[in-house]
C-alpha cells in the first residue's frame, strides 16, 4: 500500500460546502430549495473575501452584480430577500461586513436550512470574522 502520494498525482479537491449542496439537491422544487441554492451562492461569494483567498475588489463587485440579478429571479420567501441581498452586497466590502451579513442571514433563513448547512454558514462567518 502506498503511503505517500505519487509525484504526478493531483491534490484531491475538497468542496467547501457539501451540506448546502446536498440540501439543495434533495429538496423538491420551490421555496426551500431556492433558499438552499441562494445560501450556497452567498457562501461561495463570501469565500472570495476569506483570508488568503481574497479576490480583487473589481472581481468581487462583478460577481456581486451578477448574483443580484440571479437572486431577483428566485422565488425566495419575503423575509429572506433583504438578508440575501445584503449578504451579496457585503461581499464587495470587508470580511467583517460579510461575517455580520452572514450571521443575520443565518438568523433569518436558518429555519429553511438543515443543521449541517447552518453550521457551514456559521463556520464561514467565524472564519471571516477572524481574518
Amino acid at each position: 500500500m502506498l503511503t505517500e502520494p505519487l509525484p504526478y498525482a493531483l491534490e484531491t479537491l475538497r468542496f467547501p460546502f457539501p451540506a448546502l449542496a446536498a440540501l439543495a439537491g434533495r429538496l423538491p422544487l420551490g421555496g426551500g430549495r431556492e433558499v438552499a441554492l441562494a445560501s450556497l451562492l452567498v457562501a461561495r461569494l463570501a469565500q472570495g473575501v476569506a483570508g488568503g483567498d481574497t479576490l480583487p475588489a473589481a472581481e468581487r463587485a462583478s460577481r456581486a452584480a451578477g448574483a443580484k440579478v440571479w437572486l431577483a429571479s428566485l422565488a425566495l420567501p419575503a423575509t429572506t430577500r433583504v438578508p440575501f441581498a445584503r449578504c451579496v452586497e457585503s461581499t464587495t466590502g470587508t470580511s467583517l461586513q460579510v461575517a455580520g451579513a452572514l450571521r443575520s442571514l443565518v438568523a433569518t433563513a436558518g429555519a429553511h436550512l438543515d443543521g449541517p448547512s447552518v453550521q457551514e454558514l456559521e463556520r464561514l462567518a467565524r472564519q471571516l470574522a477572524g481574518s
